[in-house]
């Protein structure tokens, strides 16, 4: 689960079960009655017809953890980036930093290092279309350097500088929103 939209909707899907909850954050439900193995799978049918998935392998979880833990720091940090990832997942996370990243490694074919440029890229491009940033500004805020060292990593990841990016969605968008009269 990694948005608002996705906590509301298990929380409908418990609620639509009579089950009582504790906790319904970003991967994690603490629900406070016992389930049987009737209604555990009528959780996961309820949550797969609803685009989700009960997770209950227990290096599932942790790889699901790590990512919301990413992507929250990515999407939802007041401030800029500079956190130190290793101590920060391992402080958030309570888990040795070398295990994970050898587990995410293994599950997931890329690193944890990978999975955070690709999110914070992905950010970025929010950040250059919702225009309310100058580059220098997003540099800051996503923890680069330079906005020459955010450029250089952006084009690698998409093909595209930031300002060609900008230029092909303000073309794109320009395109969907005339009007005829």
């Amino acid at each position: 689960m990694v948005s608002a939209r996705c906590k509301m909707l298990v929380k409908e899907i418990l609620k639509g079960q009579g089950l009582h909850y504790m906790v319904v954050d970003l991967g994690e439900v603490d629900i406070m009655e016992d389930l049987d193995a009737l209604q555990l799978e009528q959780l996961r049918l309820d949550l797969q017809e609803s685009g989700l998935e009960l997770m209950e392998d227990k290096k599932g979880i942790l790889i699901e953890k790590i990512k919301n833990v990413i992507i929250d720091m990515v999407y939802h940090s007041d401030g800029n980036l500079k956190i130190h990832l290793p101590d920060y997942l391992k402080e958030k996370l309570d888990r040795d930093y070398n295990l994970m990243a050898n587990l995410f490694s293994e599950v997931q074919g890329i690193t944890i290092g990978q999975f955070l440029i690709f999110h914070k890229i992905e950010r970025i491009k929010e950040l250059i279309i919702y225009g309310d940033l100058n580059m220098t500004e997003i540099a800051w805020k996503m923890n680069y350097s330079s906005v020459a060292h955010l450029s250089n990593q952006f084009k690698k990841v998409t093909g595209l500088t930031p300002s060609h990016y900008k230029q092909l969605k303000e073309i794109r968008n320009g395109g969907e929103n005339k009007s005829v009269y």
